[in-house]
């Protein structure tokens, strides 16, 4: 009785961490009476799941069921980054007619990175998880330029393009510096969080510049060459920041897919039937070419994806209808507000009442009702609206909430796994949320590689990282000062935190003199030699992490 009590008085002043030290019986009265446990961001207190509602011999099995969950997860994030998040971006961008290289560096860097954005504005919520947010930073930044990369010249040997690749690696290296200097100090103030955002602003401004010097020789000597057919040169220095003609031909590629299948008669299909086939996730012809591997992923992510398209519209300005809808974009305008209100901050302001008596959710609901009635009536199937656009800033803005809830789910659950396992957290970030959130930029680039452009694949890597960097440390300090009016205070996990920000810094130094020595040729000696790295960085960092290697 005197232990329960003790517990109780003094669990005010421990950190969540320590629950694993108390006996299996104290361990539920720990956390319920530890604030350090209590979990104010997620839908789920996954410590009082495993240590209250479960019992303890079925610990394994909550264990395993966790990491299907996280799988789960990432799903989420991957499918709504890939098929909501991004492609509304891409056509806000397209409305607002940026150029390719302003869309790269800012929507689409955005697009990519929202994954890992977003889990670091939610693990920089308390400070004691702010160690998952920079080993999730630090360790993708790691995989990237080693696994990925190295992969990348593995797949297809190249010629990097010089200017472009030692700006990016400089940036970089300056952002992880910065970045150490925070960790070093235990704290950021606003002017220092400021200027860390400013420095990518920086970056995107010397990247527009470039550009434009680059183009402007480009049309000069070609307008001086008379009577030559112009081919775009793609071993040039500065060749990278386009890549333009790629996308462009996937484009016509892609709009010469469809056409082959338009039909040759005029077909009106009636409004039960644009939302049934707006409704299906799966593409018949696709199908038929897949690998029965794309096959049985595709039905597990089904009903999922069909969840994401009754909440979420995409507009796709490359489609003669730009993807209008009409039944099925009516129907958004009322889902997609509903689902802002119930999933932002993790629910909040679901059960939220207007002066103690009117729902807000149902405030939402009959706007939503009576906006969709006008849209309706006033719209046609076949055209779709002047305002359409809004429809991708709607988009914009649902995905964006359900990515934010879905981090904050992954960032708890992680927690709470490295509570049960006794694993820091710096270590689950840059294993698990790393991985979690770069496997799909993996695949990607390696299949960009294969397809002949590998430069792309390289600029990608470096590119995506320098702002997944800045603003997921950036954003993330802001909206934490901006919450407690204080300075970030930031808890550096010992010696492993040294070794993640040592060796990101020394693989990007290693970059920085052995390329041009190489005369800036990726070859697969050196994608070996950076394959290497990454084992033999894993194998310091977990030995680290079990005691094995530590400073006396």
């Amino acid at each position: 009785m005197s232990l329960a009590v003790s517990l109780v008085t003094s669990s005010y002043a421990e950190k969540c961490d320590l629950v694993m030290n108390y006996s299996v019986a104290d361990r539920c009265a720990f956390v319920k009476k530890t604030p350090d446990c209590s979990m104010e961001d997620g839908f789920i207190n996954y410590l009082e799941l495993a240590f209250c509602l479960l019992p303890p011999n079925l610990t394994p099995l909550t264990i395993f069921l966790c990491i299907i969950w996280l799988c789960f997860l990432f799903i989420i994030l991957g499918l709504t980054a890939s098929k909501f998040f991004c492609p509304n971006l891409s056509a806000i961008s397209s409305s607002l007619r940026l150029t390719h290289n302003v869309a790269g560096v800012t929507f689409l860097a955005l697009g990519n990175g929202a994954p890992d954005i977003f889990s670091a504005i939610a693990a920089f919520s308390h400070p004691h998880t702010a160690g998952l947010a920079v080993g999730a930073l630090f360790g993708a930044g790691i995989f990237v330029t080693t696994v990925v990369a190295g992969s990348v010249a593995l797949v297809k040997p190249f010629a990097v393009a010089s200017r472009p690749f030692l700006r990016d690696v400089i940036f970089y290296m300056v952002a992880v510096f910065w970045t150490f200097l925070i960790l070093y100090r235990g704290t950021t103030t606003l002017g220092e969080t400021l200027g860390y955002l400013g420095l990518y602003v920086l970056y995107v401004v010397i990247v527009i510049i470039s550009a434009f010097i680059y183009n402007r020789q480009k049309y000069s000597d070609n307008t001086s060459v008379q009577n030559v057919t112009h081919v775009p040169d793609f071993h040039s220095s500065d060749s990278s920041d386009d890549d333009v003609p790629c996308l462009m031909g996937r484009n016509n590629l892609h709009q010469e897919y469809e056409s082959e299948y338009r039909p040759l008669l005029p077909y009106s299909e009636s409004t039960s039937q644009i939302l049934l086939s707006s409704l299906n996730p799966v593409d018949n012809r696709k199908w038929r070419r897949k690998s029965w591997k794309w096959k049985v992923l595709k039905v597990l992510k089904t009903p999922l994806e069909v969840l994401l398209l009754l909440c979420i519209p995409v507009v796709d300005p490359d489609k003669e209808d730009r993807n209008w809808r009409r039944p099925l974009n009516c129907l958004h305008l009322i889902t997609a507000p509903l689902v802002c209100v119930l999933v932002f901050q993790s629910g909040v302001y679901g059960n939220y009442m207007i002066q103690g008596q009117f729902p807000l959710w149902l405030l939402f609901l009959l706007l939503g009702l009576f906006v969709s009635a006008i849209v309706f009536c006033s719209t046609s199937n076949d055209c779709p609206p002047r305002y359409h656009s809004f429809f991708a800033l709607l988009g914009f803005v649902v995905s964006a909430v359900l990515i934010s809830a879905a981090a904050s789910e992954v960032v708890s659950l992680l927690h709470m796994l490295g509570v049960v396992l006794r694993l820091s957290n710096t270590v689950l970030g840059l294993t698990l949320l790393a991985w979690g959130n770069s496997i799909g930029d993996c695949f990607s680039d390696i299949t960009i590689a294969r397809q002949g452009y590998p430069r792309m694949a390289i600029s990608a890597c470096f590119g995506g990282i320098i702002f997944n960097m800045l603003f997921g440390v950036g954003l993330g300090c802001l909206v934490q000062m901006l919450q407690t009016h204080a300075d970030v205070q930031v808890e550096p996990e010992g010696l492993l935190t040294w070794i993640l920000a040592g060796s990101l810094g020394l693989s990007l130094v290693l970059s920085f003199v052995i390329v041009p020595l190489c005369r800036f040729h990726l070859g697969r000696a050196y994608g070996i030699f950076l394959l290497i790295f990454y084992v033999i960085f894993l194998i310091i960092a977990l030995l680290t992490e079990f005691g094995k290697i530590r400073v006396t």
